[in-house]
């Protein structure tokens, strides 16, 4: 029994695979429909979260919101957001993309917090006995040291995005979700095959933030962080 079994899933998969190799068009332009309303969600996420939590971080106030927005942001469930912006946004592009962004502006506002706020004291003292004013303490000092951080919340946030953006097909949001949740059209295979291209979309939208942030990130914070890994990996073996 259980040979047949898998058997069957084997035989899922491939035509899961199949269903990708004979449908481009189709995931393609469901594709850019879901990265469309993800860029979307998460320019509204970065846009609000992240000056505040760094002003939040930079004036050590207020850690409990960071935190909190986090907490909310990550145990409110998807469908219920959606579903309580469709009484006041309606159906369609607007409801979801919003719905969306509020779920990514938990993690955004958490770490740009944590980035600023747990910048070096002794580098921002330094700073501050040089005669540097707050905004060039901030600009100089804090979010160069940052950058590492502020890029970490904002992989999650696109991350959680893109992953949860299928579910807006269920109040007309299109991309991939179209395929997903309608079996009944595009069968078990499309719905897998559909899946996995969310899948390989997610991984591709996290490694090009990685590639973005290591471009951005000055050389010597960056020489630093893979000299302190790599004293981690030492003291754990």
């Amino acid at each position: 029994m259980s040979v047949l079994a898998d058997t069957a899933n084997l035989h899922t998969f491939v035509e899961a695979f199949r269903f990708i190799g004979h449908n481009p068009g189709v995931l393609l332009t469901k594709t850019v429909e879901q990265l469309e309303l993800s860029g979307a969600a998460l320019g509204i996420a970065a846009g609000i979260a992240l000056p505040l939590g760094i002003v939040l971080g930079h004036f050590h106030r207020f850690s409990g919101l960071a935190i909190g927005a986090s907490i909310f942001g990550r145990g409110l469930p998807s469908l219920v957001l959606i579903g309580a912006f469709l009484t006041v946004l309606g159906i369609g592009f607007v409801n979801n993309m919003v719905a969306l962004a509020v779920l990514g502006s938990g993690p955004i506002l958490t770490t740009a917090y944590e980035a600023v706020d747990g910048a070096d004291r002794d580098a921002v003292e330094a700073a501050r006995g040089m005669g540097m004013t707050g905004p060039q303490i901030l600009a100089r000092i804090e979010l160069p040291l940052g950058i590492p951080l502020l890029f970490t919340g904002i992989r999650i946030a696109a991350v959680t995005i893109v992953a949860t953006a299928p579910i807006a097909a269920l109040a007309g949001g299109g991309g991939l979700g179209d395929i997903i949740v309608n079996q009944a059209s595009y069968r078990l295979s499309g719905v897998l095959g559909a899946s996995i291209c969310v899948m390989i979309l997610s991984a591709l939208v996290y490694s090009s933030l990685h590639a973005v942030q290591a471009a951005v990130t000055p050389r010597g914070i960056r020489r630093t962080s893979l000299e302190r890994a790599s004293l981690s990996r030492k003291e754990q073996q």
